[in-house]
């Protein structure tokens, strides 16, 4: 007859899942000039961590150092002091390789491969079968929204910079990677790519992946990332999920046109007329207010929380420095 434990002995916790990237004080240094006599900081004390599972926003201006710290969880280029950790290997651990996927900003395809050839290049260096290459490749196609009789005719040279940065994605997953490093994926996108990216994002967190990816593009990082790490000339400002940066406020700001008068006085405070539009904050729950604004013939042109938006927050701590 097997013991159990006491129903007043709690059961030992279960250990917390290590850090897929762990950073403490990471520091570069570029030697620039032509005797190579003068030093330029690219990243200054970088300590920061990022989550299993977690889409990771990394934010900041040209020249903000993001891509210097993406090269080096890569091991592309070695830190110049500090230590870095990736899945809990040193960075440039050759192993890391086969866990990892990567898509640069301006990533270089050879010009007359079609796309077909540059994915099936692409798995061949992570030694899948050629039946692994078939599934795997129609299976990214999908993902990505790219038409497999298309991409198998023509070749790179003649792709949009939208179908470009789709195969890209597709040869920085054909190896189903742990966690994935994207530079900038949404840039020089077209709204329907950069919905298209948002959703293959998306669809790589709902099983399980790690993504780790820099964007300019504020209003996509505010939709999808779990924490966000803002960078500027080197320094490491912040970092957060967004309520702990923006705030948890409940309330909202709405503004609109037509309605009665005297209802609206009612449901905003602080309600003024400018530019042929009515604005103030809402009193009461934001769909009650709607019901009530439809029965009076008005129509609400915006209602957003009262927080500021991410744009406005980076904006701010920028500026903060200049």
């Amino acid at each position: 007859m097997s013991a159990s434990l006491p129903s007043f002995v709690d059961a030992p916790e279960q250990p917390a899942a290590p850090a897929v990237v762990q950073t403490h004080n990471l520091t570069k240094t570029y030697r620039t000039g032509f005797w190579l006599n003068q030093r330029v900081t690219s990243l200054r004390q970088c300590s920061l961590t990022v989550q299993p599972g977690e889409t990771f926003g990394l934010l900041g201006p040209n020249g903000a150092g993001k891509t210097t710290l993406l090269k080096i969880l890569l091991g592309i280029v070695r830190p110049t002091s500090g230590r870095a950790t990736v899945l809990g290997q040193p960075i440039g651990d050759r192993t890391l390789k086969h866990r990892i996927g990567y898509l640069p900003e301006n990533a270089y395809f050879y010009d007359y491969l079609t796309g077909t050839e540059l994915l099936k290049y692409t798995a061949g260096i992570f030694g899948l079968s050629h039946q692994e290459q078939r599934q795997r490749i129609a299976a990214l196609l999908d993902m990505v929204g790219l038409d497999a009789k298309a991409i198998h005719k023509k070749p790179l040279k003649k792709y949009s910079k939208g179908m470009l940065q789709r195969v890209g994605l597709a040869q920085a997953l054909i190896n189903d990677p742990e966690v994935v490093f994207l530079d900038e994926p949404m840039s020089g996108l077209d709204p329907t790519g950069r919905f298209r990216v948002r959703e293959v994002i998306v669809a790589l967190k709902e099983r399980g992946k790690t993504i780790f990816f820099n964007s300019h593009v504020l209003s996509d990082v505010e939709t999808i990332c779990d924490r966000v790490a803002l960078l500027d000339q080197g320094d490491l400002l912040c970092t957060g999920t967004l309520d702990e940066l923006l705030g948890t406020s409940a309330s909202y700001r709405v503004a609109g046109r037509g309605g009665n008068l005297e209802v609206l006085q009612k449901w905003l405070s602080g309600l003024q007329f400018e530019h042929g539009l009515w604005h103030g904050m809402l009193n009461g729950e934001p769909y009650d207010f709607l019901s009530s604004l439809r029965g009076m013939g008005g129509k609400v042109v915006r209602l957003q929380l009262a927080r500021p938006t991410l744009e406005e927050f980076f904006l701010e701590q920028i500026n903060q420095r200049h």
